[in-house]
């Protein structure tokens, strides 16, 4: 009996001093008096069950299906991917403005409505049935009104020794490293059934509904917050007309300068390439897997090295804010997207095509920190929280106008990855030349950001 109650103790004691490990580093730097520990943490649980969910749909809609039957139910997909983002996101944003003593609970019932339709799909994941896309639906939107809750609550949680840019790389990289182990983890719940990652997910969003709970009272404080607008600089400040003062209107997001939409407008570029990469060599490599490699191995090869380009990326964003202007890093990372998309289209190879899913991945965790660090600096403190939520929704539409691309080209490497470069040079060409000039005009204000 002591032979066999060993082994599970020491693994407890283990699984103890991991998690405890885990709590000290997301606690750190003064997170956990102010909660924003508490958010890392629930930002790591949402990652979990979103990975459960996208393996036992991917198991089910891609591979188990010959590749132009995939085709069709991935690009389906994508459509009721587009859904929410084009038809919703428009009404998320303004209802959440509106109910901000609810934040906690919206969090929660989104974690709590996804627990729910992930137990209804895995009933039906297994023959793969139309029934699937309603309840995908509803989980992306589930997902998205998470999302834009998230980017508000994390100022309203911000330490006096965490800058916003350092705030948000803490949220992602715990975002990445709990993908990284549920990845494995649905995988292994997959070989038992096509409906038990979907279980988990069911469990892990139900821990999640309970520490939405937990975060502080004043996630729900909307004190001095007000909407922001996307409005010209002109419709901003109010005149007097015929002897009445018309007053001031709220500031909008192109009413604070040039760099932040240029800056979104460039992660709009990095964001379409992402979704495009993922459609386009997901299909491609499992069709003409590179390097002699097979499908399943140069899939692989490539995952990784995207995890590792984005794990990279949010790591370097603290250091790099210090030394360099949000806008230079972005023309810098958007010049580094360009040359890796035209060298793989033009020595289509495995290692080129590992090299532009790391660039992307690095590319787009840096320049949306980046991103987070202009509005820091450049929007008014009353308008922000709603300036976050709403550039969230133009990126995420991005990524899903980028995979739609992918979707519908021919699966042909050196074509494809030219249309992935001329994404990344249209952005260049829209944004780098006013990024770099207001860099060496040297926005910045006093403030770090």
């Amino acid at each position: 009996m002591r032979a066999a109650t060993w082994p599970a103790r020491a693994l407890g004691r283990v699984a103890a001093a991991l998690g405890s490990r885990i709590r000290r580093s997301t606690h750190s730097g003064g997170a956990g008096e102010s909660g924003l520990g508490k958010l890392i943490e629930l930002h790591a649980v949402n990652a979990a069950g979103d990975m459960l969910i996208t393996v036992a749909l991917a198991s089910t809609v891609f591979f188990s299906v010959p590749t132009g039957e995939a085709r069709g139910r991935v690009a389906l997909y994508l459509l009721v991917t587009m859904a929410p983002f084009a038809l919703l996101a428009p009404v998320i944003g303004p209802l959440l403005d509106r109910v901000p003593h609810g934040r906690r609970a919206a969090m929660a019932m989104s974690m709590l409505a996804r627990a729910v339709l992930a137990w209804t799909m895995a009933g039906a994941v297994e023959n793969a049935s139309l029934e699937l896309y309603p309840a995908a639906l509803g989980v992306l939107v589930g997902s998205k009104a998470y999302g834009v809750v998230r980017s508000v609550v994390v100022p309203r949680l911000l330490p006096d020794r965490i800058t916003l840019v350092k705030a948000n790389s803490r949220v992602t990289l715990a975002g990445l490293l709990a993908t990284a182990v549920a990845a494995p983890v649905g995988a292994g719940l997959h070989l038992i059934g096509p409906g038990w990652p979907l279980y988990g997910a069911f469990a892990v969003f139900v821990v999640g509904a309970m520490l939405a709970f937990g975060l502080p009272p004043k996630v729900d404080s909307a004190k001095g917050e007000e909407k922001a607008r996307m409005v010209n600089l002109r419709e901003t400040v109010g005149v007097a007309e015929e002897g009445q003062d018309r007053g001031q209107r709220r500031p909008g997001l192109r009413a604070v300068g040039s760099s932040v939409l240029h800056a979104l407008q460039a992660n709009a570029s990095l964001r379409a390439l992402s979704g495009f990469l993922t459609m386009f060599l997901a299909f491609l490599l499992r069709e003409h897997p590179i390097g002699g490699l097979n499908a399943e191995t140069s899939l692989g090869v490539v995952v990784v090295s995207a995890g590792a380009g984005n794990a990279l990326g949010t790591a370097l964003a603290s250091r790099l804010r210090r030394s360099r202007a949000p806008e230079t890093i972005i023309t810098t990372v958007l010049a580094l997207a360009l040359t890796a998309t035209v060298s793989a289209a033009v020595w289509h190879g495995i290692v080129t095509v590992a090299l532009v899913a790391a660039t992307a991945g690095l590319a787009q965790a840096l320049g949306k920190l980046s991103l987070d660090a202009l509005i820091q600096r450049d929007v008014p403190e009353e308008v922000r929280t709603s300036a976050f939520a709403r550039s969230e929704t133009a990126l995420q539409m991005s990524w899903v106008f980028g995979g739609a691309i992918g979707i519908m080209l021919p699966l042909n490497g050196s074509l494809g990855l030219s249309v992935a470069a001329g994404l990344v040079g249209l952005g260049c060409l829209a944004t780098a030349r006013a990024l770099l000039a207001a860099g060496r005009r040297g926005t910045a204000s006093p403030r770090t950001v």
